[in-house]
């Protein structure tokens, strides 16, 4: 939930000074207490700030609970993913691994090259070993070693963002191609655990700054 620049102020102003009553709340801003009214009631019902008769305004702290909770769970996919990186099938080993060197990326997707359908999927491991025990990596082509549908778990992106979450720790996976649906799987990004992170820790802040 989003709240206006008069609102977080007013959380400001009640963390500094509770218990304090609503005509000085509204003193802080030059304002009647009346022109407050609906924006201490948002913040009542919302949880922020607990009101007590004759006494005034707390603070309640529980902001982050279930605000960043129903954030999270109001978030798909596709408000997170990001573009892939996608090879040929017949990509050399040598020429996955300057990929994914050159890109900074933990995992290459290997698709169709008309219809960009997911076949497989390149990660670190493979490649180095691949490069242990196959020879040479450029007489090596990454169908050889990747690893392939259906043993790829995948995301559309109206997937929730939880679900995609509980999903890479569940399989133990460090990305997630999203695909355009279950049938075709064209893949349109990926998700990965540093973009929830990122993401998460980044909300949190928001919280933290209100």
């Amino acid at each position: 939930m989003h709240f206006t620049d008069r609102q977080k102020e007013i959380i400001a102003i009640v963390k500094q000074y509770e218990p304090i009553p609503g005509d000085a709340i509204a003193k802080h801003f030059g304002l009647t207490k009346s022109t407050l009214r609906s924006d201490l009631a948002i913040l009542t019902m919302t949880g922020i700030l607990d009101a007590r008769p004759k006494v005034g305004y707390f603070y309640t702290g529980l902001d982050f609970q279930p605000l960043l909770a129903d954030q999270f769970r109001s978030m798909t996919v596709s408000d997170l993913m990001a573009s892939p990186i996608n090879i040929s099938a017949k990509t050399t080993v040598y020429e996955a691994i300057t990929t994914m060197f050159l890109y900074d990326n933990g995992s290459l997707y290997v698709t169709e090259d008309d219809s960009q359908r997911l076949l497989g999927l390149i990660s670190r491991k493979d490649l180095l070993r691949s490069v242990a025990t196959h020879g040479n990596p450029n007489e090596v082509a990454v169908a050889l070693i990747m690893t392939r549908m259906p043993n790829i778990i995948v995301v559309t992106p109206q997937t929730p963002l939880l679900e995609a979450g509980q999903l890479l720790v569940d399989h133990r996976v460090d990305s997630l191609p999203v695909v355009n649906n279950l049938e075709d799987q064209q893949v349109l990004g990926k998700l990965t655990k540093t973009h929830l992170v990122d993401c998460f820790v980044r909300a949190l802040v928001s919280e933290e700054n209100l």
